[in-house]
């Protein structure tokens, strides 16, 4: 076989399935593994994969998503999407928090920035079903992280589903801090799995505030399924590139919303106190 033509073969294998390991490519193929990582740093300059860590996703170029809502990408290919924003963001956010709280965190690549941002807390109780944020602050001191029950989700790395309601139930959240694939005025935060969804809602149902964490390219895109409608946020935390017209129509809706400019390095006091309106 020519080299084109297992780089080709390779493209439609990542782009059908949405992911393949280097092993596995290594063993269909017959070839080494350095052969094959070879091959796709190669589909990754032409844009038509992304790599991570043992393998390759599909490019949201090659598979038409770029980030429409109508698709779920993997998250290690969502979390190497405006980095720079979610982490302000997340540093924005994370200031919020006080010692001895209990908030919850989705399963979002933005709330996971949040997590980075809280490691110096000190008695704060975590709520999350995200596993990548779990695994970030396992054996943090003064961190507890808990988790609800759920299916396993890849593409978010996430337990989703009903199964989580139990703990949501039985617990008071301060805030719930959720990322969406979509925010619009009429159709408020929407994500593009309808599992993912009822997670999100059972975390907002539980908390007394709701902080919607989203970077410029979510606004004015709508996903499958509502998870909380634009009335019951109480704050809006994104970026300098977010469209003004559409925020100040959320401003003009009762929200407030905090535009971050990514360029800015220093972090807000973590005392800051967002103003919004209690859960009634």
């Amino acid at each position: 076989m020519f080299i084109h033509e297992r780089h080709h073969q390779i493209a439609q294998i990542i782009e059908t399935n949405g992911r393949a390991s280097v092993a596995e490519l290594a063993a269909r193929f017959g070839v080494s593994e350095v052969t094959i990582r070879k091959d796709l740093a190669h589909l990754e300059a032409a844009q038509r994969v992304t790599r991570v860590h043992g393998g390759a996703l599909v490019a949201p170029q090659a598979a038409g998503l770029a980030l429409s809502g109508r698709s779920e990408p993997a998250f290690q290919l969502r979390e190497r999407l405006h980095e720079g924003e979610k982490s302000a963001i997340g540093r924005a956010a994370a200031a919020l928090v006080k010692d001895g709280e209990s908030i919850a965190l989705d399963a979002s690549t933005t709330a996971l920035h949040v997590a980075r941002h809280l490691r110096d807390r000190r008695e704060l109780t975590i709520i999350t079903n995200g596993l990548r944020i779990a695994t970030e602050l396992i054996g943090v001191p003064g961190i507890t992280v808990l988790m609800p029950g759920g299916r396993l989700r890849w593409e978010a790395y996430s337990l989703a589903g009903p199964w989580g309601r139990p703990l949501f139930d039985a617990v008071n959240i301060e805030r719930a801090f959720v990322g969406a694939f979509g925010l619009t005025l009429e159709t408020g935060l929407t994500d593009a799995a309808a599992d993912e969804a009822e997670a999100k809602r059972a975390m907002i149902n539980a908390a007394r505030e709701v902080i919607a964490v989203v970077d410029h390219s979510k606004w004015g895109r709508v996903a499958f399924a509502t998870f909380c409608p634009l009335d019951r946020v109480n704050l809006v935390i994104t970026d300098s590139g977010a469209p003004r017209d559409m925020v100040s129509a959320v401003r003009a809706a009762g929200v407030t919303v905090t535009v971050i400019d990514p360029g800015v390095s220093a972090a807000p006091s973590r005392r800051a106190r967002p103003v919004g309106r209690p859960k009634e």
